[in-house]
């Protein structure tokens, strides 16, 4: 983005007021996290791009960023996913740390990290590399100890900020911490005292069993999340972090956290709520807990890295919006292309539209902005030749003019997402395949079969003639065998792709070439 131009991004306008509300740092901390208790799905990366976006704005005006991804992983299961194998198995878990659940997948020591894994594997993909937390490995090794005794020292504030949201005032026997039990380990207890320094006195609810905890050296205790939430915004000193509707809500933990992080002697982060994203083209809604999801990985079969990160850099984070898997997905890649010709000046638009198209495409690259614009082929034709070359990429790239290798590597993701979302997702209408010598032949005769034998004539010397040309002779191929274009047309589709309709025709024969029409025309 050019020195003269300011920019109306809004990961630029949150970079500027983080800047303005925090003053002068050596170091912003910018943060994100979740819970690991299923797939991390599309709605979930939404708050983590949000943060990447923001994160990339503040480097961009040379400040110095740590990116921070918290796991929850100290959180409790309780429910098990419908995507899961042994589900008895993973039942009687549920109330235990999702760090001592065993992943029945096999690919990682425990269910947390086997969905921890996943989202690490694929961001780099995405461009995005935060610095991971594991709240379980900090809560168990009593990293958390002075802030657990901070909130025991304050538990009065607490609750008197809690109780401001609650139609119910808690009850006298609320304590700001809780414990999983040494005995079970599960969250089935009641705390009965604090000695008020380190001692941490419960009973386990299941066995009736006491037991007094030593927070400096337990590995059972935690805060509970409105607590906790703010306890490390204080301690990692977050100067920005998201959150979504459910946490944004009025009384909501955003609220309560903002005001509690003070008693921990911090400030709140600058913060934005964003919406909600739906999907559409393909069946199931997403839900974590259920196991019906779209994920990243879901995402990237159909859209390449950068047109990824576009759908959520061109769309404010408080808007709702929809991935689609239907036939819009082509509106999006030619959205995409727009957005990269204005980049490079191969699209004239006005300075306004300019500035704004820019911007959103550096931020939709992964790594270095390229130096030149991708290949430019419409994604609707790059489907028809997938197809008509069986989903060959090499075949489809042998027959286009010249390209530089940085346009060839970006083509071949490009084709490898177009072929994935013909064949999973594109309409019935949308799908063809040329005939093979093998198929039965349809049945033609009188005027209709002599039009298409004509065509055979014509497609021979196509080689030889330029557009105008062989399309003048494909419709003089009907209409100097008396038959209607409508009709010859019905029967071409039919004999080359078996369906009644397809691609427009004369283009769609010229891209198919003549060594793959003629086999199938000469039939006839």
């Amino acid at each position: 983005m050019s020195e003269q131009n300011v920019s109306t991004h809004w990961a630029d306008i949150y970079a500027d007021k983080i800047i303005r509300e925090k003053g002068e740092k050596e170091c912003y901390t910018c943060a994100s996290g979740i819970t690991p208790s299923g797939t991390v799905h599309i709605g979930n990366f939404r708050e983590i791009i949000s943060v990447d976006l923001v994160v990339k704005a503040l480097r961009a005006k040379g400040k110095n960023v740590r990116f921070i991804y918290s796991w929850d992983d100290y959180d409790v299961f309780r429910k098990v996913p419908k995507n899961m194998p042994q589900p008895e198995l993973l039942a009687t878990y549920l109330r235990k740390p999702i760090t001592l659940v065993p992943d029945t997948t096999g690919r990682a020591e425990n269910y947390a990290r086997a969905n921890e894994l996943d989202v690490e594997k694929i961001l780099p993909t995405v461009g995005v590399e935060p610095e991971f937390l594991y709240q379980a490995e900090r809560y168990r090794s009593s990293l958390y100890a002075e802030g657990m005794r901070t909130a025991l020292e304050k538990k009065d504030e607490i609750k008197a900020i809690l109780d401001e949201y609650r139609t119910e005032p808690l009850g006298s026997d609320w304590w700001p911490i809780s414990v999983f039990s040494s005995f079970t380990d599960k969250d089935n207890t009641t705390i009965l005292g604090w000695d008020g320094e380190w001692g941490v006195t419960y009973r386990d609810d299941e066995n009736g069993k006491t037991e007094t905890l030593d927070l400096r050296t337990t590995s059972y205790a935690k805060l509970p999340w409105r607590i906790d939430w703010p306890m490390r915004w204080a301690r990692e000193g977050v100067d920005f972090e998201p959150a979504g509707k459910d946490h944004h809500s009025e009384g909501g933990s955003f609220d309560t956290s903002k005001k509690i992080v003070t008693v921990f002697g911090a400030e709140p982060p600058v913060s934005f709520q964003y919406d909600f994203i739906s999907i559409k083209g393909r069946g199931g809604k997403i839900s974590s807990s259920s196991g019906e999801v779209v994920s990243l990985y879901d995402v990237l079969e159909v859209y390449t890295p950068e047109i990824t990160r576009y759908m959520f850099a061109g769309t404010r984070p408080n808007t709702e919006f929809s991935i689609s898997f239907d036939l819009d997905v082509l509106k999006i890649y030619e959205d995409y292309d727009n957005c990269e010709r204005i980049y490079f000046g191969l699209l004239p638009v006005n300075e306004k539209r300019k500035a704004k198209e820019q911007r959103v495409y550096e931020l939709s690259q992964v790594g270095e902005i390229p130096t030149e614009a991708c290949y430019q082929i419409p994604f609707r034709h790059l489907c028809n030749l997938l197809q008509i070359h069986g989903g060959n990429i090499d075949e489809v790239l042998s027959t286009l003019d010249s390209m530089t290798k940085s346009q060839e590597e970006r083509l071949r993701t490009r084709c490898a997402c177009a072929w994935n979302w013909i064949t999973q997702f594109a309409p019935e209408e949308f799908k063809f395949k040329l005939a093979s010598l093998e198929d039965e032949k349809v049945s033609l005769s009188g005027n209709l079969l002599k039009a298409v034998q004509a065509l055979s004539t014509v497609v021979s010397q196509m080689d030889t003639l330029d557009e105008k040309a062989f399309v003048t002779m494909l419709y003089a191929a009907a209409t100097d065998n008396g038959v209607e274009t409508s009709d010859f047309f019905t029967a071409v589709y039919q004999v080359l792709i078996g369906k009644e309709k397809g691609p427009k025709l004369a283009p769609f024969i010229q891209a198919c070439g003549k060594d793959k029409v003629l086999p199938i025309l000469a039939r006839y």
